[in-house]
């Protein structure tokens, strides 16, 4: 009879340490949402600079919070102009 190979010792290495995420993509992201789109797309492009600078992770967020931001400024500036006929009519009229 033989006797059993011996097994080997397992090894523990210590823990990955998680890649953090960028700051200023989550807060491009955020008030690209609640509407501060200027806000958004400054700290949006800030933080893809500092994300392919530094390595960290949130490229997706930052994006987000930019395409984001440029799209809630277009439609404030179609807004404006759509309802810009009526608001100069009514001050028109108010000066009778």
């Amino acid at each position: 009879m033989t006797t059993p190979a011996p097994q080997p010792t397992p090894y523990y290495s210590a823990p990955a340490q998680q890649q953090k995420t960028n700051v200023l993509a989550i807060v491009s992201l955020v008030t690209s949402i609640i509407g501060m789109s200027l806000i958004g797309v400054i700290t949006g492009h800030i933080a893809l600079s500092q994300i392919k600078r530094t390595g960290e992770n949130g490229r997706g967020l930052a994006l987000a919070g930019t395409i984001i931001g440029y799209a809630g400024i277009v439609l404030s500036v179609i807004l404006v102009l759509a309802f810009l006929p009526f608001i100069l009519a009514g001050a028109a009229m108010s000066s009778y």
